[in-house]
């Protein structure tokens, strides 16, 4: 998306803290990005949505990976460069999230 980011996360412990993660990764990619252009990447805070036990994760992600079309950036997910996981392949997330129900 041209103004903003969506980003799935999930905690892998008691401890998992998603302020700090939140911060360390904007602090990294903001530093980058400084770096390359001498620009402010994000603005202060973030919004946060907690999934719930009774929603269903592969819901979530075809609609965030459906963003770029709904929002007329690209007709086709894979013409949006800026989209993957640190799961899955691009094919398996096309495969196993967005070709079945």
């Amino acid at each position: 998306m041209p103004d903003h980011v969506h980003v799935l996360v999930t905690g892998t412990s008691e401890e998992s803290d998603l302020r700090r993660y939140v911060s360390r990764w904007k602090q990294a990619t903001g530093y980058q990005y400084k770096g390359m252009t001498g620009g402010r990447l994000w603005q202060p805070g973030f919004y946060d949505h907690i999934l719930r036990q009774e929603e269903d994760r592969r819901t979530v992600i075809r609609y965030l990976l459906n963003n770029p079309i709904r929002a007329g950036l690209v007709a086709s997910l894979n013409d949006y460069p800026y989209w993957g996981s640190g799961l899955w392949t691009r094919e398996q997330l096309i495969e196993e999230i967005l070709n079945t129900s």
